[in-house]
């Protein structure tokens, strides 16, 4: 079965997470990685954290979290703008080979 990473933005609602959306950013573990790696945040999660980035890889079908940042809500729009712009480069790149 094929291996698909995404990351997750959640938003703490209540004493629960919500999803705000997910980035597709494809089935290369390496890039998934050094993507996360760009992310701005904090890897010290507490409870009292409102939002969070998940990196999440499926396997057999059924979702892991691999790693998991929270941020400040500029760090989300500067994290949004990294993958877009990560994503679209390695896209492109691919069509280009």
């Amino acid at each position: 079965m094929k291996t698909i990473f995404y990351i997750v933005l959640n938003m703490k609602k209540g004493t629960a997470f919500e999803v705000l959306g997910k980035f597709f950013i494809g089935n290369d573990r390496e890039f998934a990685y050094q993507l996360f790696s760009k992310m701005e945040g904090d890897d010290r999660v507490r409870e009292s954290d409102i939002l969070h980035l998940d990196l999440m890889e499926t396997v057999d079908g059924l979702p892991v979290n691999m790693k998991v940042i929270n941020c400040r809500l500029e760090q989300v729009a500067a994290n949004c703008r990294t993958i877009t712009k990560e994503v679209f480069k390695a896209r492109n790149l691919e069509e280009m080979e």
